[in-house]
């Protein structure tokens, strides 16, 4: 098969979508798949990235293209960088010139008009979602989120798409599955020795050097080590080092790492953004303080919060809040968080995923 993944990175919509694409392409890959992508060229985007994993990406250039449609748009068309209507018009020459077997979708600012208009090129479509805010007409729906219903998308798509819901599904590197034993050894005996801070690869509101800033007045063990990792497109990078280097505890700042799998079973609590790594951390057990920085983060921060899988904290006072929580952690709590959050993620989602669509690819592509 050939399958073509149609997503974006970029300052503002962060690099979590095609990270996510991207494990789910090497596991497309590794099952003997022909995989390529289309992206569009915004700033901060991944596409060398993309291009360095070994597949072909079909760019579309950036250029300043009216965002809305109409009044009745989606709430992310402005991440788009063009409409609905513009962006099937730049991806047609190429899927024209292929004609995937498999088109998979992973765009907030893209629904069914989008799909309709370009259905003559591809057979059949999946989408990857998060928000069950909008219509799609797809065989296949992914949405990872912890807690999803079936009733969510009841009137969003086709009564014979199938929808794989929940975090069972979580789109993760093989690197987490491998590191997962050696992760949870550690957790048997929690301790606070190594701390690791990733608040998106981009964190263009600069939310790592709040955190950073707010440490400073924590009272944290002595013998403590940070580590801070940011993407290469970070625009707050420099500014995240200078605080780094005056702070009281060992903090080294990483930059578009490469074993993200390690640095979090090597660590002992994290302090994360509400998105994508929330997974990576429930794989290995990480116990992680977490930060809203997005409003679709929302949903799922509090849902864990709840279930007590992570501690959920509010920027707006982030300092007295991290003061209260080292004052008063105690280390029982530590390793329930981590058995709690290990039920949720195996690690083995890109697996069942791939083999959903194979099987999928199987079954008629009419829709009801």
């Amino acid at each position: 098969m050939h399958i073509v993944f149609r997503t974006d990175a970029s300052l503002q919509i962060g690099i979590g979508h095609v990270m996510r694409c991207l494990a789910l392409a090497v596991g497309l890959r590794t099952h003997g798949q022909q995989v390529s992508f289309i992206c569009r060229a915004h700033a901060g985007n991944l596409i060398q990235a993309i291009e360095q994993q070994g597949f072909d990406v079909f760019t579309i250039k950036n250029t300043a293209q009216e965002t809305i449609d109409n009044i009745g748009e989606l709430e992310h068309a402005n991440w788009l960088g063009a409409t609905q209507h513009v962006d099937a018009e730049d991806c047609c020459e190429y899927l024209e010139s292929i004609k995937p077997d498999w088109l998979i979708v992973d765009h907030y600012a893209l629904d069914y008009r989008w799909q309709d208009s370009l259905q003559l090129y591809y057979k059949k479509l999946m989408v990857i979602d998060d928000l069950a805010d909008r219509k799609h007409h797809c065989q296949l729906l992914l949405d990872q989120t912890y807690g999803r219903k079936l009733s969510d998308y009841q009137t969003l798509v086709p009564q014979n798409c199938w929808l794989l819901l929940g975090s069972d599904y979580a789109l993760l590197r093989m690197e987490f599955a491998k590191w997962r034993e050696t992760s949870q050894q550690r957790r048997h005996d929690p301790q606070l020795s190594k701390m690791l801070i990733t608040l998106g690869g981009v964190d263009k509101d600069n939310v790592t050097g709040q955190v950073l800033t707010a440490l400073k007045t924590c009272g944290l063990p002595k013998g403590l080590t940070i580590v801070v990792v940011l993407g290469a497109t970070a625009p707050h990078l420099s500014v995240v080092q200078k605080i780094a280097a005056s702070m009281q505890n060992a903090t080294e700042v990483k930059v578009s790492v490469d074993n993200m799998a390690e640095l979090m079973a090597s660590s002992d609590i994290a302090i994360g953004a509400a998105g994508a790594t929330t997974w990576e951390r429930c794989c290995l057990g990480l116990p992680a303080i977490t930060l809203i920085l997005a409003e679709n983060q929302l949903e799922l921060a509090q849902h864990l919060a709840a279930a007590k899988v992570i501690w959920l904290m509010q920027q707006a006072n982030l300092a007295a809040e991290l003061n209260k929580f080292f004052a008063g952690l105690v280390f029982a709590d530590m390793a329930e968080c981590s058995r709690k959050s290990m039920r949720l993620v195996d690690g083995l989602g890109v697996n069942k995923v791939v083999q959903a669509l194979m099987h999928a690819n199987e079954m008629s592509a009419d829709f009801e």
